[in-house]
């Protein structure tokens, strides 16, 4: 099948006239005729939003491991007074707990041991842990009522990235490009970026598109190298004949799918098509020469460095600035079964400038109105320590029952706080907000219905909030 021929395209195009497949291949016809236009892919499956969108993009902050709130965020300053005794039975009620607590004898209470402060007009009580995002806080609208069905660490992070505890469902990121499109066609529209080598394993299936066509996926960045692989050409290979070859396999995977309609095949060819773009846009992006050295006195001097978690923020701006619609970061090592206050400080000090940095920059350039920034892991801590306590060392196991997380700009309540726990941190006490809530809302700020975007596969219409979700009025502005 010869693509160059206008009437083989005609009648290609004449068999494709509705579904994916014509988008992908409208857009390889464009490229092929020189159009400049903007085509079908980059709207994605909604033509408008359901209601006035409040963000255009979202930046995930996720810290991987469970950070505990208890150290945090979730001020419980009576503890003090409690300190070693065993957690009382009414409190625990029987809740399910890990092997690693399990069989503990005794469950004495560990009172935190960073110094908590007031902060901002909005008065959030934050931990000496998190100096820098303190001085954000009436930027920001903490939730300190999550709560996830999950206790083990792979069931609780795929929850947070699909809406199911089971793998084999679309990430959020892959949801929104499948729904909102993309607005720049020479960058990927979900961007995901890993930091710190130590903690939980994370696969690539967390920024999978599932059931959803591929072209959907996240495209993970490396530290190393090229930011994708195979992005250049070997030595002596000229781009004009990168273009020949390209032309050549699309030719060759057209001719394949008008014999066995596999829309697969459209996505390969949308993706050789992006390969070829990313050559140029790719090398503009990652370069930070034009960085001005205030830039990188706000961020830390580890921005500079590629695979950190300061430098991912900054490429977070970036992509922003570009209109990638979804940059998920996950930084790793907030698993602190032990030596909690020194693992903790590690990792504050890897992330807690450079997160702060990223709300100011955001906000300085006029993004931060309609970015959403989430941050959060997948779980929080137990009140009791796990382990020996001492005066000076604890640690404490999962805790999926409360935790908290904290969202800010693309039209969040900013210097708000949502909900509350008992005074252990191990029960809700009030307002609780689920995973499935917290999808419903995150979609609701970007104009998008939870109840709306769905998928049909396999016989049934799936959603990221699966059969539950609430928008939940109060986090919004």
């Amino acid at each position: 099948m010869n693509i160059a021929s206008p009437h083989s395209r005609r009648k290609f195009l004449g068999q494709l006239s509705t579904g994916l497949g014509s988008i992908s291949v409208m857009d390889l016809n464009s490229k092929i005729e020189g159009a400049q236009t903007v085509t079908n892919d980059q709207r994605g499956l909604l033509e408008t939003t359901h209601i006035p969108a409040r963000a255009k993009r979202v930046i995930y902050l996720f810290q991987s491991g469970g950070p505990s709130q208890l150290d945090l965020y979730d001020h419980k300053p009576e503890l003090k007074k409690r300190q070693g005794n065993d957690l009382p039975d009414s409190v625990r009620k029987g809740q399910r707990l890990t092997g690693m607590t399990a069989g503990q004898s005794q469950f004495p209470i560990a009172a935190s041991g960073f110094d908590f402060k007031q902060h901002g007009q909005s008065g959030h009580w934050m931990s000496s842990a998190v100096p820098h995002l303190s001085s954000m806080a009436d930027d920001m609208c903490m939730i300190k009522t999550m709560h996830t069905e999950a206790i083990n660490h792979d069931p609780a992070i795929t929850y947070f990235q699909t809406g199911f505890q089971l793998s084999g469902r679309p990430s959020m990121g892959s949801w929104l490009s499948y729904g909102l499109g993309t607005v720049n066609e020479n960058l990927p529209n979900f961007v995901v970026m890993v930091s710190h080598r130590g903690g939980q394993p994370l696969y690539d299936r967390l920024w999978g598109s599932g059931f959803l066509p591929s072209v959907h996926q996240g495209v993970k960045f490396r530290s190393k190298g090229d930011p994708v692989l195979y992005l250049s050409d070997p030595k002596g290979f000229p781009k004009e004949a990168r273009r020949r070859v390209l032309d050549d396999i699309a030719a060759l995977n057209l001719e394949s799918f008008d014999k066995t309609r596999q829309p697969e095949i459209l996505t390969r060819i949308s993706q050789y098509e992006m390969a070829f773009r990313m050559q140029s846009s790719i090398p503009e992006l990652t370069d930070l020469s034009g960085e001005s050295d205030t830039t990188f006195n706000l961020y830390g001097e580890e921005a500079r460095q590629p695979g950190t978690f300061a430098h991912n923020c900054l490429m977070a701006r970036r992509l922003t600035e570009r209109g990638v619609r979804f940059v998920q970061l996950f930084h790793r090592g907030w698993d602190h079964h032990s030596s909690l206050p020194n693992n903790l400080k590690a990792r504050c000090k890897q992330t807690d400038q450079a997160s702060a940095a990223l709300l100011t920059d955001l906000k300085q350039r006029g993004l931060l109105d309609d970015t959403l920034v989430v941050w959060g892991g997948e779980f929080g801590r137990t009140v009791y320590c796990q382990g020996n306590l001492t005066a000076t060392n604890y640690g404490r196991d999962h805790h999926p029952r409360c935790f908290s997380m904290w969202m800010a700009g693309g039209g969040v309540n900013p210097g708000t706080v949502y909900g509350s726990t008992d005074d252990f941190s191990y029960n809700i006490a009030e307002n609780p907000v689920s995973v499935n809530d917290l999808h419903a809302t995150m979609l609701h700020l970007l104009g998008v219905d939870h109840l709306r975007l769905t998928f049909k596969f396999q016989g049934r219409h799936y959603r990221l909030t699966d059969i539950a979700g609430n928008v939940i009025p109060e986090l919004i502005a």
